[in-house]
């Protein structure tokens, strides 16, 4: 839905993320762009049975000009144009339900960079507000006065925070109890277990054009598959290095 003070587009249709969930406000300039990901797959599902939601809000709605302008050049001079404070910290004060336990993120590549040890932690927040920049970026007077944490997905340049936004999301998502069907993949998976590369996968046939399955994993001995694969694992990184 459209329209009013706060005009968000909820997907899974609730007004509010039950009190035992996780919901997200993603302030961002292209809300379509979130609208496929959100309705397939592990978020879909997850939204769909009431353990997320999310909100996604369009920032030109905050804009106070006819033109409904969120950017302007930089001072001192430079390339591209910034995105201006007045309508970022209207719209993150606008979307904060003072009533839920907060966080208000800034995806930006000069963030923290986010990691696997760290994502549970978020589950101890009830809303998480996420910023998604476009152009050079935005105001750093936004980041002081109205960010309590800035988040990279990685060294490298995207057009905006939508993206990793969505990395962000999913990441999280997949922790919120109840939402991955076997549990026992959070404990398999390496960073939990702590390597940095997980170990191959096999699955049937035995034989795919001349290329076997190992021995090791047909054998039903858990241990030597245990143990083969955390051997898997430190030789895949070490060739890597």
């Amino acid at each position: 839905m459209r329209g009013g003070p706060d005009p968000a587009l909820p997907v899974g249709g609730a007004t509010r993320a039950p009190r035992k969930t996780v919901r997200f406000d993603v302030l961002t300039l292209f809300p379509d762009f979130f609208l496929s990901p959100l309705k397939i797959s592990l978020l879909g599902k997850a939204i769909e049975a009431g353990k997320l939601s999310v909100f996604l809000h369009d920032i030109r709605q905050w804009a106070t000009d006819k033109h409904r302008t969120i950017d302007d050049l930089p001072y001192g001079g430079g390339p591209g144009m910034v995105m201006k404070p007045e309508p970022l910290v209207a719209a993150l004060e606008a979307v904060r339900d003072s009533s839920l336990k907060g966080r208000r993120i800034y995806l930006s590549p000069k963030g923290r960079h986010l990691r696997q040890q760290d994502l549970k932690g978020y589950l101890n927040w009830e809303q998480i507000v996420l910023l998604c920049g476009r152009y050079e970026g935005i105001d750093q007077r936004v980041i002081d006065h109205s960010i309590d944490e800035e988040v990279s997905v990685g060294d490298y340049v995207l057009a905006g925070g939508e993206a990793a936004a969505l990395v962000f999301i999913e990441a999280v998502t997949r922790l919120i109890p109840g939402v991955l069907g076997n549990e026992g993949s959070l404990e398999e998976e390496s960073f939990t277990t702590g390597s940095l590369i997980e170990y191959p996968h096999y699955t049937r046939p035995e034989e795919f054009r001349g290329l076997r399955v190992p021995e090791v994993l047909l054998s039903g001995d858990h241990q030597k598959i245990r143990e083969w694969r955390r051997l898997e694992s430190d030789r895949l990184l070490k060739s890597r290095k």
